[in-house]
Parts: C-alpha cells; sequence; structure tokens
C-alpha cells in the first residue's frame, strides 16, 4: 500500500506545471547516510551537505541511520515523498550489491530511486593487524594456500563490498577464507587491530590513519594506481591479481518520481560543491577521489556495476533469504 501511494504522489507531482518547483527548495533538505558519525560515508555526507546547503541556500541536514550496511538508510528513502527534500548518499553496497545478496530486500534500487550523481569513489585495500606475520601479499596469499583452516576474514557487515571482495581476492589467489560479519565498519575494525580476525578490506580513507598509527598493515591496493595516503603499498594488479579491481563508490540519489528539473538543480550543484577548494581538500586529505558525474553517466555506472556484482555473488553461492 505505502509503495502505491508513493507512486501516486509520484504521479501527481510530475504533472505539476515546472513553475511549482521554481522555487525549490524552499525548506531544509535532509541527507541520509547509511554509516555511523565519523566514518568514511559520514566524512563525504557532512563535506557535500555544507557545501551543497550554500549553493541551494537551504539547510542540508545529515541523518547517520546506521545499519544493515546501509541497507536501513536506502529504505527510508525509497519510501520518502518524491519531492527533493530527503536525499540519499547510496554505495556500492547497499545499491549494487544487495540486490543480488537479498531475496527479501525492502527496496528496489532500480525502481525505487533516481540517480543524481556519483560523488566520490574510493580503493579498497588489504590488511591485517600490525602483529601479524605476514609482511607482504605473497607471504599472505603462501600461508592462506598451506593452511589448513580458512583464513578468517572480518567484514561490516554481509552484502557489502569488504566481503565479496574478500571472496573474490580468495578466488583469484586459489585459498579459503571464513568471512566474519560485523555490524559495523568499526566494529570490523576492532576486530582486526585486535588479532581476533586475520584480515580485512577496508576503504584506503579509513586504512590510512590506521597504517600510519602503527595498528595494521597494509598489504596491497586494489586501484589501478598506489595511493597517497598509503606509500610503498603495491596495487593489485602490480603483485600478479589484476582482476581484484573493486571499489567503494557513493553517490547522491533522491527517491524515484521527483522532477527532473529538480534533479538536475541537485546534480548541477552537487557537482559544482564538491569542487569548493574547501571541501576538495577535504575529501582529497581522507583519501577519496571526486567524481560529480552527470545523471547519465551514474546511470550507466549502475547498470555496469549490477551485472558485475551480480556475477560475484552468484559465483560464490551466497543468499539471504
Amino acid at each position: 500500500m505505502q509503495s502505491l501511494l508513493r507512486r501516486l504522489m509520484a504521479t501527481a507531482l510530475l504533472c505539476l506545471p515546472a513553475a511549482a518547483f521554481a522555487q525549490y527548495p524552499d525548506a531544509p533538505i535532509r541527507l541520509d547516510v547509511g554509516f555511523p558519525p565519523g566514518t568514511g560515508p559520514d566524512i563525504v555526507a557532512r563535506t557535500l551537505s555544507q557545501q551543497l546547503g550554500q549553493r541551494l541556500k537551504q539547510s542540508v541536514v545529515v541523518e547517520n541511520r546506521a545499519g544493515a550496511g546501509g541497507q536501513i538508510a536506502a529504505q527510508a528513502v525509497a519510501r520518502s515523498p518524491a519531492d527533493g527534500y530527503t536525499l540519499l548518499l547510496g554505495e556500492v553496497g547497499s545499491i549494487s550489491i544487495s540486490p543480488a545478496t537479498y531475496s527479501n530486500l525492502n527496496y528496489d534500487p532500480a525502481r525505487d530511486f533516481a540517480p543524481i550523481s556519483e560523488v566520490v569513489r574510493a580503493d579498497f585495500v588489504l590488511v591485517v593487524p600490525a602483529s601479524s606475520p605476514y609482511k607482504d601479499l605473497a607471504a599472505f596469499v603462501a600461508a592462506g594456500k598451506a593452511a589448513k583452516d580458512r583464513m578468517n576474514f572480518g567484514t561490516f557487515g554481509a552484502g557489502t563490498p569488504a566481503h565479496f571482495g574478500a571472496e573474490l581476492f580468495a578466488r583469484e589467489a586459489g585459498m579459503k577464507i571464513e568471512p566474519v560479519h560485523y555490524r559495523s565498519t568499526g566494529d570490523a575494525v576492532s576486530a582486526l587491530i585486535s588479532g581476533s580476525v586475520q584480515a580485512a578490506f577496508v576503504t584506503t580513507a579509513m586504512a590510512g590513519p590506521q597504517v600510519k598509527g602503527g595498528k595494521m598493515r597494509a598489504l596491497a591496493i586494489t586501484g589501478t594506481k598506489p595511493s597517497a595516503l598509503l606509500p610503498g603499498v603495491p596495487t593489485f594488479g602490480q603483485a600478479g591479481y589484476g582482476k581484484v579491481d573493486f571499489g567503494a563508490w557513493f553517490a547522491l540519489f533522491a527517491p524515484a518520481g521527483t522532477p527532473a528539473a529538480v534533479l538536475d538543480r541537485l546534480q548541477t550543484d552537487s557537482a559544482a560543491a564538491l569542487r569548493a577548494p574547501d571541501a576538495a581538500r577535504t575529501l582529497s586529505d581522507a583519501g577519496f577521489t571526486i567524481v560529480g558525474s552527470s545523471r547519465q553517466d551514474l546511470q550507466r555506472l549502475l547498470d555496469t556495476e549490477a551485472q558485475r556484482w551480480s556475477a560475484i555473488v552468484k559465483a560464490t553461492g551466497f543468499k539471504v533469504n
């Protein structure tokens, strides 16, 4: 019933003349993010919201709806009015991976969201505890192949890129792993630092400070080139694992049915917001690459990523009913 009402409301909005949205926005906007304060996604959301609010001349208020690998935030926005006043900072896990992983997902990214712009992206890095005996990727892979038991990998939730990225790596390296799913990124990082798990994939943005602080060791990066945050750490391609090339992307979405004029305004102003010197510096220092794509380019990315991750998930046989 709620889904039907939402579609009817969206249809009614689309029937209104463009002049009805000429004053958009005339009230504060809410930006939902599916991760806790202080995490990489939260930094992106707050940096974007500050600069976007200045351009829209309205407050853009970040609301952290953490949990379920971003699904809670995505579901909340999918059920919101299609009027441009509730937005989502979505990411690869909840948008491109979860539909292939969960049979009972309470939203459909392709049906329930209107793409606005890819905001930023970040590479992942394979990390081990600082106390780990493995000094480089070759030693880690050799140990994994020789181990009688599976290597355990911490993840920040089933169905996240850290989960299936680890499965992809294990397949390419010819070793067996056991994913250990935690409720949040922070819990997974804490488990890794304490040695409760042997390895994890985290973003370069999150790994950088921990590696510099001597709490974990970086073995390889998923990007096409080394990261300035982690000097001396090779890419998986350089180490001979070129297919381990996944990453994290974050994009701005509105509920499906949001008027095109509103989406265009949000795309233009969000892309400009990312280019503001303060925003660019903050995001770059945090390990993110700024994108600010068009709506069409984001749609192409979504189509490609849905196919790619569906194939990876299918290969693992993993499914949540």
